[in-house]
């Protein structure tokens, strides 16, 4: 996963913010981590629906069915 330079993130996340909101000055770093949390919460049940039904490798279909139950734990 390449990472992108500190100052192009806060513009693109200043960006879809528009400006009645105020952006603190790590929210960057912040939003990563969250996406890495996501990421790793996904895969661990994808690898555990995949076990489940008998496979080795983590497929597409996997993934899909664990997305709905890691959503709902990052829901905010």
């Amino acid at each position: 996963m390449p990472l992108y330079p500190r100052s192009s993130v806060k513009k693109i996340i200043k960006a879809h913010a528009g400006p009645k909101y105020s952006i603190s000055k790590n929210v960057d770093v912040m939003m990563f981590l969250d996406h890495m949390l996501f990421q790793q919460a996904l895969m661990k049940e994808a690898s555990l629906i995949a076990r489940e039904e008998g496979e080795r490798m983590v497929r597409g279909r996997h993934v899909q069915k664990a997305m709905e139950k890691t959503l709902k734990q990052f829901k905010g």
